[in-house]
């Protein structure tokens, strides 16, 4: 990602067909040293074609992806069900918030920042 990442920074500046070494020097004015042979791919893929046209065609692909929620559960009425269903929705909440904390810490813990 950070490879097309860096090759768009590129085309926006003005340089419609960055080559490796303008990839490079991109990544290396954050700090990131380049992997030559994931840089060789993106540069093939990409080299001599419309960055609009190849956004814009994946843009159209990812209109066709499901992005959940389809499905909606109706609501429990008040006085319906057993005594105990208001329970387990809180208990649910619970452990989605241990999980996301948990996430959290894991992510300081490892030191990855936005472009490693």
């Amino acid at each position: 990602m950070r490879y097309v990442a860096a090759y768009l920074l590129a085309v926006l500046g003005g340089n419609t067909n960055p080559s490796a070494k303008d990839i490079k020097e991109i990544l290396s004015s954050v700090g990131i040293e380049a992997d030559d042979e994931r840089l060789n791919k993106v540069i093939s893929e990409l080299n001599g074609k419309d960055v609009n046209q190849v956004m814009n065609s994946g843009l159209s692909k990812l209109a066709s992806v499901p992005a959940g929620g389809a499905v909606a559960a109706p609501p429990a009425a008040a006085g319906s069900g057993p005594v105990g269903t208001g329970a387990a929705p809180a208990a649910a909440e619970e452990k989605k918030e241990e999980k996301k904390e948990e996430s959290e810490e894991s992510d300081e813990d490892m030191g990855f920042g936005l472009f490693d």
